[in-house]
């Protein structure tokens, strides 16, 4: 069984005021690579290592995330897994998983099996009670993911692998002053050949910011962003690089509810394209109302890589998002997401801009009736509408699955 003194301390090392580097990472990557929008519960089995074994059956109505002509199936899946996360010393936590995915389809054209693998480990090390160092690492290879990219030919594979690095450094630089170095390592690189040239890239971030604490339950932040965006080729006409001011707030408004936000803009240059500076927002907020139950929210406006790169520079996005989840009793948790983007493509020179509207929406139904043993209903819905046909999508998944912990 882990101890409890570190596995807290660098639990909050992830806690809100973190929340926004999370949200630019994309709110990090799933355990599994195949994983439901709604936020489902997971049983804290208080033990150093755990093996699990997940099955169940989903019907997804578009399997290729197409525009036109989609394919339906049945989609039957064995999800093992194993983790460890353990005290390695009073001051170090480590956290390692790995995850495998198998699926059959009965409907799909080519391969019918497809395997997906996750890779995840994560220390945290406590250098003092004021320095402290968190490294995250996720490793995926996706064949057939859950989210699939808009405006891409008809029934294509967009199966992928990419890797995420994730790097915070705390220090205190005075009595009330943190100072926070932040680094994010993602790269992208799809299986199919024609994708894979076009969508093959780097995307680099790093940050510093200085947090004051002005009061005990309001802490104010200055911070500074660096971005770079490397394609793997075509680099001369998509590669971009992005400079971020902000400043923002973290507000533990109540016992049960804390509110996060960084305000500011961001300066863009592009290759071969004219550079832009907008505006930049992410702001959150949490309410722990009930033991078991929460409500999140929060909306973010960035600037965020487009599908089509041939016709679209960036995709300028708004995103709301909901997450709610609710202890029904003892045993069942219900949760449901809900993500709004009304956005806009920008077109390069000599192609026009077009707006883009997508939901996303997932609902899901838990139960934690035994010690070993959990179930799941979940339902998920991917909704685009464009001004540019060629990326309007629908899809729907409809699923039942059971987790057995070893």
């Amino acid at each position: 069984m882990v101890p409890p003194s570190f596995r807290v301390r660098a639990t909050k090392l992830l806690s809100m005021k973190n929340l926004t580097l999370l949200l630019a990472a994309t709110l990090g990557l799933s355990s599994t690579a195949r994983a439901v929008y709604a936020p489902i519960p997971e049983a804290d089995q208080g033990k150093s290592f755990t093996a699990s074994v997940k099955g169940g059956v989903t019907y997804d109505t578009n399997i290729f995330g197409a525009g036109s002509s989609p394919i339906d199936s049945l989609v039957f899946n064995l999800a093992p897994k194993l983790a460890y996360n353990a005290n390695l010393t009073d001051q170090t936590f480590a956290s390692l998983s790995y995850g495998l995915s198998l699926d059959h389809y009965t409907d799909r054209p080519g391969s019918e099996d497809l395997a997906s693998h996750a890779f995840f480990g994560r220390v945290a090390h406590q250098f003092t009670k004021t320095r402290t160092l968190d490294v995250t690492e996720s490793y995926m290879i996706q064949h057939n993911p859950e989210s699939l990219l808009a405006g891409l030919p008809v029934n294509s594979d967009q199966s992928s692998r990419n890797n995420e690095l994730n790097g915070i450094f705390t220090t205190d630089a005075g009595p009330k002053i943190k100072v926070t170095v932040k680094t994010r390592l993602a790269k992208y690189q799809f299986d199919n050949a024609k994708l894979a040239d076009n969508l093959d890239r780097a995307e680099n971030l790093y940050g510093l910011a200085a947090g004051f604490q002005f009061l005990p339950e309001l802490s104010l932040s200055g911070e500074y962003r660096h971005q770079t965006v490397d394609y793997r080729s075509g680099g001369a006409t998509k590669d971009k690089q992005s400079n971020y001011f902000l400043g923002g707030a973290n507000y533990d408004v109540a016992e049960k509810v804390s509110a996060s936000g960084r305000l500011g803009f961001e300066r863009r240059t592009r290759s071969s394209e004219r550079g832009t500076t907008v505006p930049f927002a992410e702001l959150t907020g949490k309410y722990d109302y009930a033991k078991g139950s929460f409500v999140s929210a929060g909306f973010v406006y960035t600037l965020e890589e487009a599908s089509n790169v041939t016709t679209y520079t960036d995709t300028e996005v708004n995103r709301y998002f909901v997450n709610v989840q609710q202890a029904v009793t003892a045993a069942i948790t219900a949760s449901t997401s809900f993500t709004y983007e009304p956005s806009k493509l920008r077109g390069r020179r000599g192609f026009a801009s077009a707006d883009d509207r997508t939901v996303r929406a997932g609902a899901a139904l838990t139960w934690n009736g035994k010690k070993d043993w959990t179930a799941s209903l979940t339902y998920d819905h991917d909704n685009v509408s464009s001004d540019d046909t060629s990326r309007d999508m629908h899809r729907s998944r409809w699923g039942v699955n059971g987790v057995y912990t070893f």
